[in-house]
């Protein structure tokens, strides 16, 4: 199984697919030639389920970072006998700059190893396993290369080395002196294709260099922020839009599946899909850290994956796949041992199937952060908003699985009703580019009644806040939402106290803050959330309590790795960064909450 701390990846991107990287110079997951395809390396998942190093020959001090405004990966070997840096990308499309990152992205992983300083000898294993380690391919040696057939795919590495075949796995060791580099690339394509073709090495440090080009040109055009935490925000902006499949703008969640919530236990889950849920936070987020052109195309993504399910009387599906595939069927890849044996190892996520009626507020708060200001809107998006305002105004009363997708019976969550009273909220505001005055009167008249519904059912005396679900006196992070969306000032009586039970009821020796600790149908303990405590920042912040908002953003930032990327959760007992990697959510919270602290002058 592989043991390997979560936190010692560092994550590639080409706007379309992704790559973790270990800090030894070990590519242990790919999935080309998109972020929910299957893995060809996947030994972050299983110890035999393929992997791709560069590394010196010698023990060696180890240093990395990202190349300034970039997601390509530097990393420095300080050996005894000289220096090594490695630099690893995935290809963008040739010159492609700004927005267009990722749209022409070939799928190509780049490898450039050089000698900076003295002599070193560098050792390179090369084991792909597609199909998460399903299939052990068939190796041909070939000029400039080697070429990889298995199921699906065939895989062409280019290598101006001799590479030494046993079984599955190639080797080769090389010595380069300083200015000498050697640069590999991996190209995948359909068994039935053409096989890739070879990269001369000249063709692999080209395509670097327009790579880094094509990240930076990005970078400086998305310098709005201005503020505490600006590297971080930066950071974070970039991690977005590497975690954006660009040919739809679909964000995904994470880069991974199954890297589990408790180590050893069953909360593995597939984040390699876009949600709803996410939708209204992740424009805020855009909106500081990226800018319009992102925050137009992710809800243009989610309004038409979702066109017809509402014409059709279904619930508007809560999460679709990066292309706008609605079936995301889950199943368990029994083969593989999971991340320091957390099994079972699932592919899909069933959630799918789940009626979330929070959905209709994101959707509709996210509409209104884009268009409560560009005048009529074309009819097809007129008749979609309408009708989910519509059908938040119809199923608000209806039990739902919740925010955290609880799988279990249907239950009346706290923030379900607080999405559906956004719902309400802004599509009085939309009336007037949705043509719909005619219906303001009915919206207003709804969300009144669901306020006085959080205000009566969901604060529990006992509890002294607000609590998950009407009638329970378990607390919930999502309580914090209250005055993030406008249902409540920051310093109302009742949203402080909430703030001060969730800050110390929910909250580890850490000051990271747990979802809730209420019973949820799933065996085992889960770590604490650094979007939870992202949110406890921002409603510290929005409090006037500027000191200790500080404090709990820099409590969840410092579990950023090296690189400034991080997980979705800690675990409580060990401090280490677990759950799906990098985290969109966790990075989403962090922008958000550094943006509300500048705003409030904490």
């Amino acid at each position: 199984m592989s043991t390997r701390p979560i936190s010692d990846h560092a994550m590639l991107s080409d706007c379309r697919s992704a790559a973790l990287v270990t800090s030894d110079g070990s590519v242990d997951w790919l999935c080309l030639p998109r972020f929910d395809s299957p893995a060809l390396f996947a030994r972050l998942l299983d110890e035999n389920a393929g992997h791709w190093t560069v590394h010196p020959a010698c023990p060696a001090e180890v240093s990395r970072r990202y190349l300034e405004g970039t997601l390509v990966l530097e990393t420095t070997f300080r050996c005894r006998g000289g220096t090594l840096v490695l630099v690893d990308a995935l290809a963008l499309g040739g010159r492609e700059r700004g927005h267009s990152l990722g749209v022409g992205s070939p799928g190509v992983l780049l490898r450039e190893a050089t000698c900076v300083e003295g002599e070193v000898t560098l050792e390179t294993e090369y084991a792909p396993r597609p199909e998460f380690g399903l299939v052990q391919p068939l190796m041909e040696p070939v000029r400039g290369g080697l070429v990889a057939r298995g199921g699906a795919n065939v895989l062409t590495l280019s290598a101006p080395v001799p590479l030494r075949v046993r079984g599955s796995t190639a080797r080769a060791t090389v010595t380069l002196r300083a200015g000498q580099r050697l640069c590999l690339a991996l190209q995948a394509s359909s068994g039935w294709a053409p096989d890739p073709p070879r990269r001369h090495p000249w063709n692999v440090h080209r395509r670097i260099k327009d790579t880094v080009a094509g990240w930076r040109s990005w970078s400086r055009d998305h310098l709005g922020y201005r503020g505490p935490w600006e590297e971080e925000v930066g950071q974070s902006g970039r991690v977005l839009r590497a975690l954006t499949f660009a040919p739809t703008g679909a964000i995904v969640a994470a880069a991974t599946t199954s890297l589990p919530e408790s180590v050893g236990g069953e909360r593995n889950w597939d984040y390699r899909y876009t949600w709803i849920r996410d939708t209204s936070f992740t424009l805020q987020a855009l909106a500081t850290a990226a800018c319009e052109v992102e925050e137009a195309a992710f809800f243009a993504f989610l309004a038409r994956a979702s066109a017809t399910q509402l014409d059709q009387g279904c619930d508007l599906q809560i999460m679709y796949g990066v292309g706008g595939e609605r079936d995301l069927s889950e199943r368990s890849l029994p083969h593989l041992t999971g991340w320091r044996g957390s099994a079972p190892v699932r592919v899909g996520n069933d959630a799918w199937r789940q009626r979330q009626i929070d959905v209709y507020g994101e959707l509709l708060d996210a509409a209104d952060q884009l268009y409560r200001d560009t005048g009529p809107l074309d009819a097809l998006t007129r008749s979609f908003l309408i009708g989910v305002a519509e059908t938040a105004a119809r199923r608000w009363e209806e039990p739902d699985q919740g925010l955290w997708e609880v799988r279990g019976p249907g239950r009346h969550y706290l923030h379900s009703k607080l999405m559906c009273w956004v719902a309400m909220d802004r599509a009085v505001a939309l009336a007037p580019v949705l043509g719909a005055a005619d219906r303001v009167a009915g919206w207003k008249h709804t969300r009144e009644r669901i306020r006085e519904a959080i205000m009566t059912r969901g604060w529990n005396e006992k509890a002294g806040a607000f609590t998950q679900a009407f009638g329970s006196e378990d607390l919930d992070a999502a309580a914090l939402m209250l005055p993030m969306v406008g249902f409540l000032p920051g310093d109302d009586p009742r949203v402080r106290a909430t703030v001060d039970a969730v800050a110390a009821r929910l909250t580890d020796e850490r000051g990271l803050v747990h979802r809730y600790r209420a019973a949820d149908g799933l065996a085992g303990d889960e770590g604490t959330f650094l979007l939870c405590t992202f949110w406890l920042a921002h409603a510290l912040a929005l409090a006037g309590h500027g000191g200790p908002a500080r404090q709990a953003f820099r409590d969840a930032a410092s579990h950023a790795n090296d690189v400034g990327l991080l997980a979705e959760e800690v675990d409580s007992s060990t401090g280490e960064p677990i759950g799906n990697f990098p985290q969109a959510f966790s990075h989403i919270g962090l922008i958000n909450a550094a943006n509300a602290i500048r705003r409030s002058g904490g």
